[in-house]
């Protein structure tokens, strides 16, 4: 990925960085994808079946008659240097295989958090963690799920000081937006700033 580059009109080419999307089952992954992807979101879900009973934990929601199988995938223009590439994990630990092949290249990651599961974010989490991959922590606020501060989250989730924690709802584009904001505001101040600022434009804006 270069910092800058044009194309055959003399045209400036956004920088084009690979972020992933990742967290439990259910926690909205796909919406939020959907929600900001300025092309249509590519998503590879399927119907939930009876070979995912006892499997696949359903509990906490319960209306959820889908699931993501391999990725999502979308695009958002975050300024006129910088094009973010979506790619959405799935939730269920028996995709986890894909994991390292959706992770090639990732400059960094949302791990989305349902409060009513918290604990199922923790796969992530470790998983981010240990390839020390830069990551935010966005809690998808579901309605008439109990709110909590983001300070109570870091502190149950055992979160390092500088690891940034926000609210959001991912059916709105522009919340959705401000987390990816914050992801890339994040890479560029973490312990990986060196390999970052050799990807990344000087400016992402808003």
């Amino acid at each position: 990925m270069g910092s800058e580059r044009s194309d055959q009109a003399g045209r400036r080419v956004p920088t084009a960085v690979k972020i992933l999307i990742a967290g439990g089952f259910g926690v909205g992954k796909t919406t939020l994808v959907g929600s900001v992807s300025e092309t249509r979101a590519l998503t590879t879900e399927e119907d939930l079946s009876e070979r995912g009973i006892g499997v696949d934990d359903t509990s906490g929601v319960g209306d959820k008659t889908t699931t993501t199988v391999v990725m999502d995938f979308g695009r958002i223009t975050i300024s006129d240097d910088l094009a973010l590439y979506l790619f959405g994990t799935p939730g269920q630990n028996r995709f986890a295989f894909l994991w390292d092949e959706l992770a090639l290249g990732a400059l960094g990651a949302v791990v989305l958090a349902d409060t009513r599961r918290l604990a199922d974010c923790f796969p992530s989490l470790d998983y981010f963690e240990t390839r020390g991959t830069p990551f935010v922590v966005a809690v998808n606020c579901f309605d008439g799920a109990r709110r909590y501060t983001t300070e109570q989250v870091r502190r149950a989730l055992d979160l390092d000081p500088g690891t940034p924690v926000l609210l959001c709802d991912v059916r709105d584009r522009e919340s959705s937006k401000r987390v990816l904001i914050t992801l890339i505001e994040h890479v560029r101040t973490s312990s990986v700033a060196a390999v970052a600022d050799a990807a990344l434009p000087a400016t992402a804006g808003r």
